[in-house]
């Protein structure tokens, strides 16, 4: 069995097979442990079912992302099992492999990728021109995360695991402020 966590926005989202929740809660740091418990004994499993775990590796909350990736490492490690990351991109194209993901970034510009552009950053200016490119715009709604059962299956088959590390498009608050 797969299992899927987001923590990448304000609450908590897993998944496991066709089983999928989202909670909203105060401090994700404190509740992802015994949210991800809880989850998988509604779902009549245990961490020993669990094959893989997927995390959200970004973008989106820079702490949350962080957190859940140190989450699902800490977990795989004791596990002995595979952690596999999924950015927000990878789901919004896998449920429209022809879009331009534009994600609000809440700081004045936009996340952005697509089949011609690699994951970067662009102002509205930016992202008014090169949306034209393909035929449909996504990421003002959010993504389907249990798409992420998907991906992380073929990640798997293909060998494509790589060191899931967080999707930083930009500097953070305190390095931009240390300069």
């Amino acid at each position: 069995m797969i299992f899927i966590i987001n923590t990448s926005g304000a609450g908590l989202e897993f998944v496991l097979d066709e089983h999928y929740k989202s909670l909203d809660v105060e401090k994700q740091s404190l509740a992802l442990p015994t949210a991800a418990e809880s989850f998988l004994t509604e779902c009549g499993a245990t961490w020993r079912n669990i094959t893989a775990i997927g995390v959200v590796i970004g973008p989106g909350s820079f702490t949350g992302i962080r957190m859940g990736i140190a989450y699902a490492k800490g977990v795989a490690m004791g596990l002995n099992i595979p952690v596999v990351g999924i950015s927000a991109f990878d789901l919004y194209l896998a449920a429209t492999p022809d879009a331009f993901v534009a994600i609000d970034s809440g700081r004045g510009d936009f996340f952005v990728a697509s089949p011609h552009h690699a994951p970067c950053t662009m102002t509205i200016d930016e992202l008014e021109t090169e949306q034209m490119k393909c035929p449909h715009t996504v990421g003002h709604k959010p993504f389907d995360l249990k798409l992420g059962i998907d991906i992380v299956r073929k990640k798997l088959a293909d060998g494509n695991i790589e060191p899931v590390v967080p999707m930083y498009l930009r500097p953070s608050y305190a390095e931009e402020n240390a300069k």
